[in-house]
C-alpha cells in the first residue's frame, strides 16, 4: 500500500447517464491538496455546494449510497469511490452537473480507465490509515448478513454471497493486494433479479438502467410474453435468456461477477468512513445498508482513538522531511536546530520528531548530573516545527524569515529526558492573514503529553 498521499495530475472528465435518476451528467475529477480527502461538487445548483463523501452525509440507501450535505444530493457514488480507494488516491473533488455520477456499464472500471488518464501525483504528507487494534463486527440478523474487521497490517477483504438462487448458488471473492483491484475488480458489474427490474422500476429507480450495464438473473421460467414485456420497458426490439440464466446475451467477466462486484460495492461504501484502512474485512451477505452501519461503525472507532489527538510515529516509514529537506527550509544550524524530522504535513498541520540523547550540548550546563531538556527548548523545537507549517505557505520557503511574537498558556507536564523521543504537533488555530499565523502546539513522549502551548509567529520576506 502506499505510504504518502496521492491526488491525480490533471482533470479528465467522463459523461454518461445515471443508472436511477436517468439524468445525463458530466463528472469531472479534479485534484486537490493533502489532507481535502473525496468531495464532490455539484456545479450545476446554485453556489455550487460541496458534498463530502462522509457516511454521515448518507441519506438514502434504496439500490445505491446516496449523499446529500447543504441540501445538495449525489446519488449512487460506490463505483466511484470504490475506483479511488482501489487506485489509491485520497484526495479528489469530483464535480459534477447532474444529481448521479454515469453508470457507464455498471462497473468502476471506466473511472478507473479514465483516473488512469490522468496519472496519480504523490503529495508531501503521510496517509492517515485507520489500522484496527481490536476486531470490529456487525450483524444484522434480518437479513443474515455479517461483516467484520480484523487486524492486519494491510488492506484485504473477502466477500461472500447467497442468494438461494440456483442460478448464482453460493459465490465468493477476495481482494488480498489492493493492486489487484484493476484488474479483478474494477470491471464487476452490477447486478439485479429480474423479478426486481419492475419493481424497481415502480419506484422511480433504475431509470438510466440499460441491460448493457447490469447483468439480469434470471432464476425461473419466463414466458415470452414477459420477455416482451421487459424489452418494451428498456426500449429494446426483443430480449432473451441465455442457458446459464443471464439476460439479453451479456457474457460473465468472470464465474463469480456478482460476488465481485458486491466486493467492489463494499470497498467504496466503507470509502465513506473517511481513511485508508489497515485490515482484514469479512462479509458475508453484505449489501449499501449493512456496509454503511459498518461504515459508521468503523467511523465511530476512528473518532475513539484520534481522541487524544496523539501524532502517531512510526519510525519505518519514510519521513515528510529529512533533515536535508529541513536544512533547505529553515536557517537555523547546530547547536540551535532543534527537530530530526518532519513525519507529517499539510495545510493546517504538521507533525515533527526530535529524538534526544544525552549528547545534546545544553546537557552540559543545564542539571550537570540530571540532565533534563530545558523547557525554554522544547518551545524552541515547537516553534521551529511550526515555522515548517507557516513556511509551507509560500512557494520560496528559502527567502523568508519566521519570527515568533507571541508565547501563550505554555504548560510543563512531564519532564524530558535523554533516550525521549518527542513528537510535536503544531495545528493553525485561524487561517494565515497578512502572514501572521496563530498556532496550538503540543509536545509528546509516547502517549504522554510533556508541553503545551499557543504560538503567534510571522513571516517577513528576507530581501524586505
Amino acid at each position: 500500500m502506499n505510504i504518502k498521499q496521492q491526488t491525480i495530475k490533471k482533470s479528465v472528465t467522463l459523461s454518461g447517464v445515471g443508472l436511477h435518476t436517468g439524468v445525463q451528467a458530466n463528472m469531472t475529477f479534479l485534484p486537490a491538496k493533502p489532507g481535502h480527502g473525496i468531495k464532490f461538487q455539484r456545479v450545476d445548483l446554485e453556489g455550487s455546494p460541496i458534498v463530502d463523501a462522509d457516511v454521515d452525509n448518507v441519506v438514502d440507501l434504496s439500490r445505491g449510497t446516496t449523499i446529500e450535505q447543504s441540501g445538495a444530493r449525489v446519488n449512487t457514488v460506490e463505483h466511484t469511490l470504490a475506483a479511488l480507494v482501489g487506485l489509491e488516491i485520497d484526495n479528489v473533488l469530483i464535480q459534477l452537473d447532474g444529481p448521479e455520477p454515469p453508470i457507464m456499464d455498471g462497473s468502476s472500471k471506466q473511472f478507473v480507465d479514465i483516473l488512469n488518464e490522468a496519472g496519480t501525483e504523490e503529495q508531501n504528507a503521510l496517509r492517515d490509515f485507520y489500522e484496527v487494534q481490536d476486531s470490529l463486527f456487525y450483524r444484522d440478523a434480518s437479513r443474515d448478513v455479517e461483516i467484520a474487521a480484523l487486524p492486519l497490517d494491510d488492506y484485504r477483504v473477502t466477500v461472500m454471497i447467497d442468494y438461494n438462487s440456483p442460478v448464482l448458488g453460493s459465490q465468493h471473492a477476495s481482494l488480498t493486494n489492493i493492486n489487484q483491484f484493476e484488474k479483478e475488480i474494477a470491471s464487476c458489474r452490477t447486478f439485479c433479479f429480474l423479478h426486481e427490474l419492475e419493481m424497481l422500476h415502480k419506484h422511480n429507480l433504475i431509470k438510466g438502467g440499460d441491460l448493457n450495464n447490469a447483468i439480469v438473473v434470471v432464476d425461473r421460467v419466463v414466458k415470452d410474453e414477459e420477455l416482451e414485456s421487459i424489452a418494451s420497458l428498456f426500449n429494446k426490439p426483443k430480449v432473451e435468456v441465455k442457458k446459464e440464466g443471464i439476460l439479453n446475451n451479456v457474457e460473465l467477466r468472470y464465474k463469480n461477477e456478482p460476488a465481485r462486484h458486491k466486493l467492489l460495492d463494499i470497498m467504496g461504501d466503507l470509502a465513506l468512513a473517511g481513511r485508508p484502512i489497515k485490515a482484514q474485512i469479512l462479509a458475508a451477505r453484505p449489501g449499501h445498508a449493512a456496509n454503511v452501519a459498518f461504515a459508521k461503525k468503523l467511523k465511530k472507532a476512528m473518532q475513539s482513538s484520534s481522541k487524544n489527538n496523539v501524532p502517531k510515529y512510526n519510525p519505518n516509514l519514510p519521513p515528510v522531511l529529512d533533515i536535508n529537506q529541513i536544512t533547505n527550509i529553515l536557517p537555523h544550524r547546530f547547536p540551535f536546530l532543534l527537530i530530526d524530522k518532519i513525519i507529517h504535513l499539510d495545510d493546517e498541520s504538521v507533525s515533527g520528531v526530535k529524538n534526544i540523547t544525552t549528547n545534546e550540548n545544553y546537557f552540559l550546563g543545564h542539571f550537570p548530573g540530571n540532565p533534563v531538556m530545558p523547557g525554554v527548548l522544547q518551545v524552541e523545537a515547537m516553534a521551529q516545527i511550526g515555522g515548517i507549517l507557516v513556511l509551507n505557505t509560500v512557494p520560496d520557503p528559502e527567502n523568508y524569515w519566521t519570527y515568533f511574537l507571541g508565547i501563550e498558556n505554555f504548560r510543563f507536564r512531564k519532564m524530558v529526558l535523554p533516550g525521549d523521543t518527542l513528537v510535536i504537533k503544531c495545528d493553525l488555530l485561524a487561517p494565515i492573514k497578512r502572514g501572521i499565523a496563530k498556532m496550538s502546539g503540543r509536545a509528546y513522549v509516547g502517549n504522554t503529553l510533556v508541553c503545551e502551548g499557543t504560538m503567534t509567529a510571522s513571516i517577513v520576506r528576507k530581501d524586505s
